[in-house]
């Protein structure tokens, strides 16, 4: 049957396509829903120039191509040693390309996920080892689905202990839905998306809430790094910071639900506000593209580790103010070589408790 040309019959029911050999009039049984279809059907133009194993090869490769393997990517994840002893410090990093589905992809996630790696490591004294990042672009076990990425939230904070310091870090599509369990100040759920989500649903920040945030005990501190839109208040964390006023604002859920902790300490700094969209950027020769906040948080560290989240807040705020303003960047020149349009973006500070932005140092 490869050999010859063939028709493609559309099944008039549930739309199904299926292969028939050209010339074949007889009555066959549509395999999805054995409604009865005729191969009657006319020809496609495209069917007769090309047989069956001919279509699904072209079919295929094309697929290859556009799930291609950036280059020089290498594997992210490293194997623990087995003599190595228990580190205090652990990390998740999740980096979604959306590389199987044209309309939502997205080209900078896995340089975000590289540089924020680069900078626990060089910057912060986190193992290798203890740091787990899921892309497209790693092993199956490691790829961004819906089930890896809540099953990698778990392993997180797993057996966590007072002194431990957790990451949580982000980069990809985010998304609000209408809440009906009344937790929501807006009445909006946020939401953020795994590779899967179209198949399998969205990871709520109700769900995000249950698996980092209650677990952490008396003396572990997490903080969450959320590149992606609507992420403001994607942990549900009962405090919020009013950087125009410099004051924390409660959060808490109108349901009088508790989502606060075990003891620990929770802090977050999403891309934007709830309502709000998160932008790339094209730094330095504009062939390289990463997250806003990312690029910005990671720049701003790498210069200064001892950056206090009152600083950062500065450099971010002003940082994107005058991108959307001027088009300008960083001091004036920096953020013109950057962003790739004007944004309207606010970073959001959010915590379990009311911390000290002046004195709290990021990652610390």
């Amino acid at each position: 049957m490869d050999q010859k040309s063939t028709t493609i019959i559309n099944c008039s029911q549930c739309n199904a396509t299926s292969f028939r050999p050209s010339g074949d009039s007889t009555s066959h049984r549509c395999l999805k829903c054995a409604t009865s279809v005729s191969a009657s059907t006319t020809e496609d133009p495209v069917a007769r120039r090309f047989s069956v194993k001919g279509l699904a090869s072209r079919l295929y490769k094309n697929r290859e191509k556009q799930n291609s393997m950036p280059n020089n990517y290498s594997s992210m994840n490293v194997k623990p040693r087995t003599s190595t002893a228990r580190s205090n410090k652990r990390a998740l990093l999740c980096g979604v390309t959306y590389n199987n589905k044209r309309k939502y992809k997205l080209k900078g996630t896995i340089n975000d996920v590289q540089y924020m790696r680069e900078l626990l490591i060089t910057k912060f004294g986190y193992p290798d080892h203890s740091i787990r990042v899921l892309t497209e672009f790693e092993d199956k076990e490691f790829h961004p689905t819906k089930k890896n990425i809540e099953t990698s939230l778990k392993w997180l904070v797993q057996d966590c202990q007072r002194g431990d310091k957790l990451v949580f870090y982000f980069s990809g599509h985010g998304l609000r839905q209408p809440d009906f369990q009344d937790d929501e100040l807006d009445g909006f759920d946020e939401t953020i998306c795994p590779v899967d989500f179209m198949q399998e649903g969205m990871i709520l920040d109700n769900e995000i809430n249950t698996y980092i945030v209650r677990p952490l005990k008396e003396g572990v501190i997490l903080h969450a790094i959320v590149d992606a839109c609507h992420s403001g208040t994607i942990l549900d964390l009962k405090y919020v910071y009013d950087y125009t006023n410099n004051k924390w604002i409660d959060n808490s859920p109108p349901s009088g639900v508790n989502k606060g902790t075990s003891g620990g300490l929770a802090i977050c700094l999403s891309a934007c506000e709830d309502s709000q969209l998160a932008a790339d950027t094209t730094p330095h020769t504009g062939n390289k593209m990463n997250g806003a906040l990312t690029y910005i948080f990671v720049e701003s560290l790498k210069k200064n580790p001892d950056l206090t989240y009152a600083d950062l807040l500065l450099e971010l705020a002003e940082s994107i103010q005058e991108a959307a303003v001027h088009d300008k960047c960083f001091h004036s020149r920096k953020l013109a070589r950057i962003f790739r349009r004007r944004v309207l973006q606010e970073p959001l500070l959010s915590s379990s408790q009311k911390i000290d932005v002046n004195t709290y140092r990021v990652l610390q």
